[in-house]
């Protein structure tokens, strides 16, 4: 199902989302020739400095390119949350418009996307000291008991939560536990943060841009198996290019743990496990592949849960040129 645009009017701004290694840096590149854009990624670990062989970070010439946002803002010792990117994101969409550029949005974050179309749910903020809690109550008994105490406070969460999905489980007892009311209780009641009513953002009110106005492309395969060979090859680059060194010096610091939100990516995870000694380095490539084609799992899933989505099939060939193609019918007046 198609997004139908308003007749005779630009799209406001463009989003282009797809599972990790599909090829949307390509497809947005090819659209900078092309059309007047700025780029803002929709990234959860491109916002970190110091991240950039695991994180596929833009290179410096595209950046010299064509200007993106929301990449290398943060410090890995802090984290970024999706209702900060909404309203970074609304701000920086309202400042693009007003130099007469095209705002492009690009990016795998789903929830990113979710938080600046839809809202997002009014749940509590981290608590670091009840996730210190969960942390040691876990080294002694493990994710799998720490899985069955959320099924018994919140049963939707859990049955749908892997009983060694350290990192949700751990959200969802925290937010329990801080908040007492289980984590899908506050799906079914949004918050709009930002998306279609933009709200105000560092004091200034932006305009409403309906949703209608807002097409959304959808780079998915066709053919699984294309995606995992892409997967693999990338990591293989990634780890010539000196992606284990990057851990190394990130690791040097001295400051950061395994358990912070930068650290918890995937590549960075595995890789700071394989130098602990925790995963052997025999294994490492291979828990490597599956975490991304894991990572990937979720984003298609979630994409196809998005009926207005307009998808292209990522695995034909000039699949970034089928992209700009539709940008084209968009942009271009008929």
């Amino acid at each position: 199902m198609a997004t139908q645009l308003k007749p005779n009017a630009p799209p406001d701004y463009i989003c282009l989302a797809g599972p990790t290694a599909s090829g949307k840096s390509a497809a947005s590149m090819l659209i900078a020739q092309h059309h007047d854009v700025e780029i803002i990624s929709v990234d959860s670990a491109l916002v970190f400095r110091g991240m950039d062989i695991g994180t596929a970070k833009p290179t410096a010439a595209e950046m010299a390119a064509v200007p993106h946002h929301l990449v290398n803002i943060l410090d890995p010792l802090r984290s970024y949350s999706a209702a900060q990117f909404a309203l970074d994101a609304t701000q920086l969409i309202a400042d693009i418009r007003a130099r007469g550029k095209l705002p492009l949005l690009v990016g795998g974050t789903m929830l990113y996307f979710k938080a600046l179309r839809q809202g997002l749910d009014d749940m509590p903020p981290a608590n670091a000291t009840i996730r210190a809690q969960i942390d040691a109550q876990a080294a002694t008994q493990g994710w799998p008991a720490m899985h069955s105490e959320l099924a018994k406070v919140d049963a939707l969460t859990a049955a749908r939560l892997n009983p060694n999905d350290s990192q949700r489980i751990q959200r969802a007892l925290e937010v329990f536990r801080s908040s007492g009311r289980p984590l899908s209780s506050f799906h079914m009641q949004k918050l709009p943060v930002a998306s279609i009513k933009h709200a105000q953002v560092a004091t200034k009110s932006i305009a409403s841009i309906p949703l209608i106005n807002i097409p959304f492309i959808s780079l998915e395969p066709t053919d699984r198996a294309w995606l995992h060979v892409r997967i693999a090859e990338r990591l293989h680059v990634m780890l010539q290019a000196g992606l284990v060194e990057e851990v190394k010096a990130l690791r040097a610091r001295g400051d950061l743990t395994i358990d912070m939100t930068s650290m918890r990516c995937v590549g960075y995870r595995q890789t700071w496990e394989m130098l602990d000694g925790t995963l052997p380095e025999k294994e490492f490539l291979d828990r490597c592949i599956f975490a991304t084609r894991q990572l990937a799992k979720r984003q298609i899933t979630w994409l196809r849960s998005m009926p207005e989505r307009h998808m292209v099939a990522c695995d034909q060939p000039q699949a970034a040129q089928a992209v700009l193609n539709l940008v084209n019918s968009w942009l271009i007046p008929r």
